[in-house]
């Protein structure tokens, strides 16, 4: 029998934390790390025009040990979005939630790698981006952590199972390559540029494929260790009412795992 068990986090004490160690663990999405993370997205340009879209997505990451060998990682994305309106007003409210759950081993190789079902759940309040739709679909990462590196990307597809009625159903594709570059002491230069593609969509008009770059710091301020990011991406390639541009914000709590001192269980 599977028993489940949630790592605990404390509030970290006075011994120096490791703040390169720490940074790439907040680079591994499957990583045994408790953190809340804040991911401010300004986009703007292109089909927007003068107008703005701003997304706030609440990502809370929680590890549970299942046994020995195994671990989930459960993520929940909780979108806030503020959508320029046809009549140059904002229309604000949340999107779908969303819940991504990563079966991993307890240890890993060199190649570190998770696999698991995504939901969607229609908890929609902005009707701009309201769908109405329940939509599952299968999620997976893969990584490896050689050196001052920590390279890899997500996959994800998500198809409707059931919809509220009417238009629009969700049929979506993401990938997520990541690459991240630690200089130490924190510091890293990353990239995470979000591909996605609608396969609903007129032809010409599915995919939106962005190139950026960025840089993060891992830190500690009032004994909270916290990871902060700045990343600016282009559009090379979005729908004709998509943006151009985007400005993404990161900041992140997290919550190392308390280690047990040597000898003791």
């Amino acid at each position: 029998m599977l028993i489940a068990s949630v790592a605990t986090a404390q509030e970290p004490k006075e011994e120096k934390v490791d703040a390169t160690a720490l940074a790439k663990q907040t680079q591994n999405p499957v990583a045994d790390l408790v953190s809340i993370p804040f991911q401010f997205n300004f986009n703007s340009g292109g089909g927007l025009g003068d107008g703005t879209l701003y997304n706030l997505n609440i990502q809370p990451v929680i590890p549970i040990t299942l046994n020995k060998d195994w671990k989930l990682i459960a993520r929940a994305i909780v979108p806030y979005i503020s959508s320029p309106a046809s009549d140059g007003s904002q229309e604000g409210g949340f999107g779908d939630i969303q819940l991504q759950s990563y079966l991993t081993p307890s240890k890993s190789g060199k190649v570190i790698w998770g696999i698991g079902p995504l939901f969607s759940f229609p908890a929609a309040t902005n009707p701009l981006v309201r769908t109405g739709s329940w939509a599952a679909g299968p999620a997976a990462v893969v990584l490896t952590m050689p050196g001052h590196w920590v390279v890899g990307g997500l996959v994800n597809q998500l198809w409707t199972y059931a919809d509220n009625g009417g238009p629009p159903e969700v049929n979506q594709f993401v990938v997520q390559p990541f690459i991240n570059y630690n200089f130490g002491v924190g510091w890293a230069l990353s990239t995470a540029p979000l591909i996605t593609a609608n396969w609903d969509a007129p032809s010409g008009q599915e995919w939106t494929v962005p190139l950026g770059l960025g840089i993060t710091k891992t830190t500690v301020f009032n004994r909270r260790p916290m990871n902060i990011g700045l990343q600016y991406y282009h559009n090379v390639v979005h729908p004709d009412s998509g943006p151009s541009d985007q400005v993404r914000i990161v900041l992140a709590l997290l919550y190392p795992t308390a280690r047990r001192p040597e000898g003791k269980k």
